[in-house]
Order: structure tokens, then C-alpha cells, then sequence
């Protein structure tokens, strides 16, 4: 409905009528606009290296964690699939970067693959993984879409974790050289970085749970491998202030809203625990507050690890914050559990919406984080780098109709615009993702594009949500 058709009705029936109300309600909904979240609000998809780009061996390209895990693991990921061909885009992606120019959107979130650098992880440097990305920026830049690059999405080279990965210390001499001469190669072309994706994912789901690569079950490296990665997060946030004139600098945080099951004691603190753990644990140390102990005792074995000068080293103070969200948790105490001592409740039993990944669909979360962050008074600014859906998607003559997918994102949306206009330096939203790719462990089966991709044939597919969203960043 437009405003000149309620107009019309509200004339009709009077305009302190039942019906008009109703009307403007769905008007309301319907009537989410680019132009409410300001000029200045950055607008994009997401993506990461090893989820879309394939080509795993080519150009001198090195093995990386995933390559292994995939190849020698197949039991680790539901489909027995791999990431060797994804979607692609090493060799597809100037006609995929096309595409984003046509669906009007302006920025493109993608990672670079460490291994495609320096195929040993440190030493000599490969030209041609060089020279791929400089193609892929170029075509950004020529096609209007602002590149935002992301350092590191879980793809360590597996000549590193052969020699220990994130729980060698010598990880942040790693992970120095390798920002050091992607910063220098692409900083005058580049001006946004997040130095890493989700850590609170990378490290637990690879070296404590064992579900990602490189796949350990392994409290000791676990300890380690959060204190080093940590320490990365100022480290490579000096070195790109350094190489990068007028460089916008984050990183990237998982997070969830975290309710307690009911108000009985041991449920509220679980729920606090639940918090330190999954919300604060990597952020409060790089923004100088140090592990959260108090409601995550469990940090005393992360602090064995610290040096004399890693308070303050692991510090930095970031340009944003970037928030990635997609459900929320319910906890409840569960002692038998080590460290966290909380489990969550099943989304299936909290009588809303699941996803294909059994996530609850709880838009009022994606709210509620915003506005925690944004009263820590040393967060200046915060992206939502990542939100989007797995949703089953319905091909009806060759059209993709995925409806609860563009419900998502407008009901996020929505919230994310209440926080913003409550007050909170809210710069940007990134869907998660541009196109259908490899969902790590759980293989293709989870789409989230706005594009679906056939991975027999490769072919392209606008979702109905994705031509939402064309059309709604065209006005």
C-alpha cells in the first residue's frame, strides 16, 4: 500500500476510524525505508574466502585448516562436502561482483585466505594469490561496491597448525606478517578492515568442542589458543593503522541475547556465566577490561597464560565494533558441563520460528545487543557485519521464493533501526550471506544467499529476497 492510496482510505473512512488504524499498521510495516537509517548508513553482504571461492589448489594456493579438515574429516561435516569448488568465485567472481552492482547493493564484505598469500603460512609470498586480490578489489571499485575486507575468517594455513595453530604463542608473529603485507599490498585501494571473524566461533568450535577445524577436543589448547587470539586483535589492529592512511578499523564479534530459563538462582547465573562466554570473552580484553573472572571463573586458566604486558598489548581502540547475530539463547545451569557449567533450551521449545540451523528466530535479540554495546563507553561505533537466515527455499519455474527470509531481515531490521533512532552509533547492516555457499560443517544444505546457487551447475539465482532488497536499497 502507498501513502496515497492510505490517504485516500483515511478521506473514506475518517481518519479516527478502526479500519484506517489497521491500515496504517500494515503501512507501517510495510513502509521500512533506506532513507530511515540516514545518508551515512552503510548498506552490504557478506561473504568469506573459504566458503565461496574454491580453486583450493590453484596458483600456488597452500593447503589451510579447512582443506585438511574437509579432506581427512569427511565425518566432521554432515554432507561429506568440502569447500574445493564452492561457489566459484576465484574464477566466477567478476560476474558475481556484476551482479551486486545490479542489485544496487554498495558493499561487499569478503575475507582473504591467508594460505593463498603465503601458501606456508610465513616466508615466501605468492604472487599470484597477490595479484587475484588486487583483481577482485579492482573489479569492486570499478563496479561501485566498496570493498571491506576481513583478515582472517578460519582459514589458517595448515602448514601453521602443524606446528601448533592458534595455541603456539608464535601465532601473533603469524598473523603480524600476514596482516602486514595484505595491509601494505591493498591499503591505498582499501580503507575498511576487520581483523577477524568471530572468534568466539573459530576458536571453541576448533579446539574445545572439536566441530571445526582443526577439529580438537582439547581444554589445554582451547586456553592458549583464546589468549593468543586475543592478543591478534590489537596486534593486527596497530599493524593496519600503521600501513593504512585513514583506515576505518574493527573486528567482529558473535553475540547473543542471553536470557535465563526462569529467575531461580542457579538460572541467573548461568545466564551470566552464558554471557561472559559467549558475549564478552574475547571483546572486554581488547577494550582494556580485562577476561570477565568474576562471572566466568574459568578465565583463571586463560590468565596462566599471559605475559608481563598482554593487558595492555591486547588492547586497541577499534574505529567499530562489529556485531554478528542470528538467535538469541535461553540458559539454565547445567553443572556437568566443564567451564561454562549453563546449557540453553532447545529453540523448538520457546514457540517461535527455527531455521534450518535450529536457530530460534528472535528479532527483539538483535535489539537487545545493540544497546548492551552500545553503553560500553570505549565502543565508538557498531556494524552489524553479520544477520541473515537458513530458510528451505521454494524453486517454482525457475524462480526462488523464500519469504521468511525477507520477513527476517525486515523484522531485524526493524530492531536495528529502534536501537539507532534510542540513540546508538548504529553505521551499517550486512546480510549474511550475498549467495547460497559452503556452510562449514554443515555442508550446502543451509542456504542463506539472497542469491541461490546450483552447485552442479553454478548458475545464479536472485531470491524474491534478494529482489527485496535490490529494490529496497534503490530508493
Amino acid at each position: 500500500m502507498t501513502r496515497e492510496e492510505y490517504l485516500k482510505l483515511t478521506a473514506i473512512f475518517g481518519a479516527g476510524s478502526l479500519i484506517p488504524q489497521n491500515l496504517l499498521a500494515m503501512f507501517s510495516e510495510d513502509e521500512l525505508k533506506r532513507s530511515d537509517f540516514g545518508k551515512d548508513f552503510v548498506w552490504g553482504t557478506a561473504t568469506a574466502a573459504y566458503q565461496i571461492e574454491g580453486g583450493w589448489n590453484e596458483d600456488g594456493k597452500g593447503e589451510s585448516v579447512w582443506d585438511y579438515f574437509t579432506h581427512n574429516k569427511k565425518r566432521k561435516i554432515k554432507t561429506g562436502e568440502n569447500g574445493d569448488v564452492a561457489c566459484d568465485f576465484y574464477h566466477r567472481y567478476e560476474s558475481d561482483i556484476e551482479l551486486m552492482h545490479k542489485m544496487n547493493i554498495p558493499a561487499s564484505r569478503f575475507s582473504i585466505s591467508w594460505s593463498r598469500i603465503l601458501p606456508q603460512g610465513t616466508g615466501a609470498v605468492n604472487q599470484k594469490g597477490i595479484d587475484y586480490y588486487h583483481r577482485v578489489i579492482d573489479k569492486c571499485l570499478k563496479e561501485g561496491v566498496e570493498p571491506w575486507v576481513t583478515c582472517y575468517h578460519w582459514d589458517l594455513p595448515q602448514a601453521l597448525e602443524d606446528k601448533g595453530g592458534w595455541a603456539n604463542r608464535d601465532s601473533i608473529k603469524w598473523f603480524e606478517e600476514f596482516v602486514n603485507i595484505i595491509s601494505k599490498e591493498y591499503g591505498d585501494k582499501v580503507k575498511n578492515w576487520m581483523v577477524f571473524n568471530e572468534p568466539m566461533a573459530f576458536v571453541p568450535l576448533g579446539y574445545l568442542i572439536g566441530m571445526h577445524a582443526p577439529g580438537y577436543v582439547n581444554f589445554g589448547k582451547f586456553y592458549k589458543a583464546v589468549h593468543h587470539v586475543t592478543m591478534c586483535h590489537g596486534a593486527g589492529g596497530r599493524i593496519i593503522r600503521a600501513n593504512v592512511a585513514g583506515a576505518n578499523i574493527g573486528t567482529t564479534f558473535s553475540c547473543s541475547h542471553i536470557d535465563a530459563k526462569n529467575d531461580k538462582p542457579a538460572n541467573v547465573k548461568a545466564a551470566k556465566r552464558a554471557d561472559a562466554f559467549i558475549n564478552r570473552l574475547f571483546i572486554d580484553p581488547v577494550l582494556g577490561l580485562g577476561y570477565p573472572k568474576k562471572d566466568l571463573p574459568a578465565c583463571k586458566h586463560i590468565e596462566k597464560h599471559m605475559q608481563e604486558g598482554d593487558a595492555e598489548k591486547m588492547k586497541f581502540d577499534f574505529d567499530f565494533i562489529g556485531l554478528q547475530n542470528y538467535s538469541r539463547m535461553v540458559i539454565y545451569n547445567l553443572g556437568l558441563i566443564p567451564i561454562i557449567h549453563f546449557a540453553n533450551v532447545s529453540a523448538k521449545k520457546l514457540g517461535h520460528d527455527v531455521t534450518d540451523m535450529g536457530w530460534e528466530v528472535y528479532p527483539e535479540g538483535i535489539y537487545h545487543l545493540i544497546k548492551k554495546f552500545g553503553a560500553y563507553k570505549n565502543i565508538p561505533k557498531i556494524y552489524i557485519t553479520e544477520n541473515g537466515a537458513a530458510f528451505p527455499d521454494e524453486n517454482i519455474n525457475g524462480e526462488i521464493n523464500d519469504p521468511k527470509r525477507t520477513q527476517f531481515i525486515k523484522d531485524y531490521l526493524k530492531q536495528v533501526l529502534k536501537a539507532k533512532n534510542e540513540g546508538v552509533d548504529v553505521g551499517g547492516y550486512f546480510v549474511w550471506s550475498f549467495m547460497d555457499n559452503f556452510e562449514w560443517a554443515e555442508g550446502f544444505r543451509p542456504r542463506f544467499g539472497l542469491v541461490g546457487v546450483d552447485f552442479k551447475t553454478q548458475q545464479r539465482t536472485v531470491k524474491a529476497s534478494g529482489k527485496w532488497f535490490s529494490e529496497f536499497l534503490s530508493k
